[in-house]
């Protein structure tokens, strides 16, 4: 389920007809609230790519649309104030993507200004639509299936280390939208492997945890798919190269290169 150009357009395009008043407020300009849950210095891709896909719509930012990045950096409970002032302010459209919590508030906060999101998970399920060909309401979007493949994935792992038999299991536990851990300790059972869940929703759990594998050793390292421990890569490619342990990771940034 994805967003087309024209709609995007017509979301944007739709802030000629406020007010006068309220269109004064965005100096003749569509404010789009851009809001992620990483860090900005770790997601630069993730905006520019943003900026890329408005600019092929049309809309430059600075020229005839204002852009504002919010950066919650696994800060999730920021996202409630974050979204009100943005509404305060009169924004055109709320921007959510990777942010399942951020689209979550967002959907809470407003029922009438667009909101585009990018979860991991249903969004059916997680209640932003109503169905994937009948989404209503005032959000679309996609998902980027991460939630869906997180078996998959613990099976690749073990595929590359097939002896293990238990598997570290790391999640952001301030992100219960995408930290997985029924459907990887499922599929684990059906494999037969032991799974320990560590917590990391910040940069010093993040030390913590492997600090206790250093401690506990796991056969292998599964790490959830989270807005924030994919902006913390650089962290995890150190600590899992130190503590030589093979990990698994949501996206392939974890594992690229960054020249």
């Amino acid at each position: 389920m994805t967003l087309q150009r024209r709609d995007f357009i017509s979301l944007l395009g739709g802030a000629a007809s406020w007010p006068i008043a309220a269109r004064g407020q965005q100096a003749a300009k569509p404010l789009v609230g851009f809001i992620n849950g990483g860090a900005p210095e770790a997601s630069a891709q993730f905006a520019a790519a943003f900026r890329r896909g408005l600019g092929d719509a049309g809309y430059i930012d600075g020229q005839n649309v204002m852009i504002e990045y919010h950066w919650l950096e696994g800060r999730y409970d920021r996202a409630a104030d974050v979204i009100a002032d943005l509404i305060r302010r009169h924004v055109a459209v709320i921007a959510t993507p990777g942010s399942g919590p951020a689209a979550l508030a967002a959907k809470a906060a407003t029922a009438t200004i667009p909101i585009v999101f990018g979860v991991a998970d249903d969004p059916v399920r997680l209640g932003l639509v109503a169905s994937l060909n009948r989404p209503g309401g005032n959000a679309t979007g996609l998902n980027f299936l991460l939630h869906e493949a997180a078996p998959k994935r613990l099976g690749l792992l073990h595929e590359l280390v097939p002896k293990a038999s238990t598997i570290a299991v790391l999640v952001n536990p301030a992100n219960a939208v995408s930290a997985q851990t029924t459907l990887v300790q499922q599929a684990a059972a059906s494999l037969g492997l032991q799974t320990r869940t560590l917590n990391g929703s910040t940069s010093v759990e993040i030390h913590a945890a492997f600090a206790a594998l250093a401690k506990e050793p796991a056969d292998a390292l599964f790490v959830a798919s989270d807005g924030f421990l994919a902006s913390r890569r650089v962290q995890f490619a150190t600590l899992a190269a130190r503590e030589r342990i093979p990990a698994a990771y949501g996206s392939r940034e974890h594992v690229a290169r960054e020249d």
